[in-house]
């Protein structure tokens, strides 16, 4: 295909509302607190994605994690079909589906059925990491040799499998992924590393980094992502999300904040160490007898938090966006208390004067 025949999609590229310099998005994890069941996690998940569409938030993303007792949201597909039906405007994707963990096809007929249920709304994010312990994404890939070694390869029999168009004398050639509509959810990769950002570079897809937990690798991510990539049938210049931790509060300031936002370095910390709980409470993770080490640990990850009251939340944002040169923030808030999560996200929405 050559320049002047490309048609680059224009289902990627978020929208800009109020003031905020570029578009603002959410992950979610349909996060389990300590003290709520999943199903209670479920139903604030349904009411924040109904929240972010009323507030302007351009897309709501949720991700696949497995064996995480503070972590509901183990099947991305399932849940997007039902946060559809509960919401009309708002894009909705999977941030991401971790490719070594499924068959290429299945993920295609997944994403298909979406695309069906919802068209125009859908995202395919897609992760090679299995969202996992080792022993849990074996019992997942039981009688599969694919790693994220393989993901090129599966990635390419995904697309194929979309579009429908394996060349011939391929083994799939005569397969179709059912539904198949006349458009399919555009993929994007999501990464922690540089693999997949050079992946996408190359071929000139959309690129979501992970900034919330891996914030050192995040420049230089989106550097090679750029410098990696090619003009393609999707974009025509490079579009990057990172995805940032946030924590906004009424008043009470940065240490009000500070409360909060230990209950998720907790939790992070528990699953570090291989003992992963339920979301614990802020005074939980107050209370904690931490080890030196451990307030190291803590104070790390916060580091990367951006919190406060929600002039301070939106400046932080705004540094953070000019450092890394994002096309787009996706705020993730993955603290105890579904109440103060939803307040977070009203007041970095009032913040920039977002509206739906």
């Amino acid at each position: 295909m050559t320049g002047e025949d490309r048609q680059p999609r224009s289902d990627i590229r978020g929208v800009v509302r109020g003031s905020a310099p570029a578009p603002l998005s959410i992950l979610d994890l349909a996060t389990v607190g300590a003290g709520y069941t999943a199903g209670q996690a479920l139903e604030a998940t349904t009411d924040l994605a109904r929240t972010a569409e009323r507030l302007g938030y351009h897309r709501f993303w949720v991700a696949e994690h497995h064996g995480m007792p503070g972590v509901a949201s183990s099947t991305p597909a399932v849940l997007l079909a039902h946060l559809g039906a509960h919401t009309s405007t708002l894009r909705l994707g999977s941030g991401g589906v971790m490719l070594p963990n499924h068959a290429p096809l299945a993920v295609a007929e997944q994403f298909g059925l979406l695309e069906a249920l919802h068209p125009g709304r859908i995202d395919l994010g897609l992760g090679r990491a299995p969202g996992t312990d080792p022993a849990t994404a074996r019992a997942l890939r039981r009688g599969s040799l694919e790693d994220g070694e393989e993901f090129p390869r599966q990635l390419s029999e995904l697309t194929h499998f979309l579009d429908g168009d394996f060349p011939t004398g391929h083994p799939y050639a005569r397969l179709s992924a059912v539904p198949n509509g006349p458009q399919r959810p555009p993929i994007w990769l999501l990464g922690s590393s540089g693999f997949s950002a050079q992946l996408a570079g190359r071929l000139g897809l959309p690129f979501a980094f992970a900034h919330h937990f891996s914030a050192a690798n995040t420049v230089p991510a989106l550097e090679l992502y750029r410098s990696s990539f090619r003009p393609s049938d999707v974009l025509d210049e490079p579009y990057a999300l990172i995805g940032v931790s946030a924590v906004a509060v009424p008043d009470g300031g940065l240490e009000a904040a500070r409360h909060l936002a230990r209950s998720a370095a907790l939790g992070m910390l528990r699953l570090r160490r291989g003992m992963p709980t339920a979301i614990p409470t802020p005074q939980e993770a107050a209370d904690h007898p931490y080890s030196p080490a451990e307030e190291d640990f803590v104070e790390s990850w916060m580091a990367n938090v951006v919190m406060g009251e929600p002039g301070r939340v939106a400046d932080g944002l705004e540094e953070l966006r000019k450092r890394t040169g994002a096309d787009e923030l996706m705020v993730t808030s993955h603290f105890h208390g579904h109440e103060a999560r939803l307040r977070s996200y009203e007041l970095i929405a009032e913040a920039y004067g977002l509206s739906g």
